[in-house]
């Protein structure tokens, strides 16, 4: 299936490892001109020469915190520079540090916020209007299963995250008549070096599988797969909608 964008100039925050990564070469390999980013040099370099295999000429990096108010504004005019105005975004962060309420200060709850929900809000600000200009756009926001179903020891997550859910519907019902989507994806249980690290540190992790109807953890290719589809010109009916790959794990509908 010709997912209709060839050309199209994508933006993929937190995208030198994991998650990202694989979205990014996903939407490299459907002719996205991609930008990517993220705190590593060397890991964000080894990305750019991967991409630039599969796309030459179609990929650009730069290095950023996207905690950083002043990194944001200068990734979002490095990006423009480089390849015109944005048109497809997809959020991202790495994910929070695990914990029980007292284990979390009131500073760490200001870092988590900034990480978690206004760096989205900054970048789809600076995006939004050029989008609207053209009448196009797509804006996904790389969330968590635990937006709907709560994780142990996750709570950082399990409180935060939520936030996204609500701006980012409240978004779409007022951007729709632009062409521009706006969605959230939820990845479950995935297997990434975040999850090999939590599986080397507790075995136990691994019993996970045991709850999820597939009986695997996913794998990065499917759930970006799943995450080129909802930026894509043929998904231009799906708005305000958050789609769990899971394998099933959210007992809820």
């Amino acid at each position: 299936m010709d997912l209709g964008i060839q050309n199209k100039v994508a933006l993929v925050l937190a995208s030198s490892k994991g998650l990202g990564k694989a979205v990014a070469i996903e939407l490299a390999k459907e002719g996205a001109r991609v930008i990517i980013c993220g705190t590593d040099p060397v890991a964000l370099e080894a990305t750019e020469a991967e991409i630039q295999t599969i796309s030459p000429g179609n990929v650009a990096s730069f290095v950023c915190d996207i905690t950083d108010e002043a990194q944001r504004k200068r990734l979002v005019e490095q990006s423009v520079a480089a390849f015109g105005d944005i048109e497809i975004l997809v959020t991202n962060t790495g994910g929070p540090a695990a914990g029980g309420f007292e284990q979390f200060n009131l500073e760490d709850w200001k870092h988590l916020y900034n990480l978690l929900f206004l760096s989205a809000v900054d970048i789809i600000q600076q995006v939004l209007p050029a989008m609207k200009k053209k009448g196009f756009g797509r804006i996904l926001t790389i969330t968590s299963i635990t937006v709907k179903q709560p994780v142990d020891n996750l709570i950082s997550s399990n409180a935060v995250r939520t936030s996204l859910l609500g701006l980012m519907k409240s978004l779409s019902n007022e951007v729709a008549t632009y062409g521009i989507t706006v969605n959230n994806i939820l990845p479950g249980y995935t297997n990434t070096n975040r999850l090999a690290h939590l599986v080397e540190k507790n075995p136990k992790v691994n019993e996970v599988k045991e709850t999820i109807p597939m009986k695997r953890f996913g794998t990065t290719t499917e759930f970006a797969a799943a995450a080129a589809f909802l930026v894509s010109a043929r998904a231009s009916y799906i708005t305000g909608q958050s789609l769990a790959v899971d394998g099933g794990w959210i007992k809820g509908n």
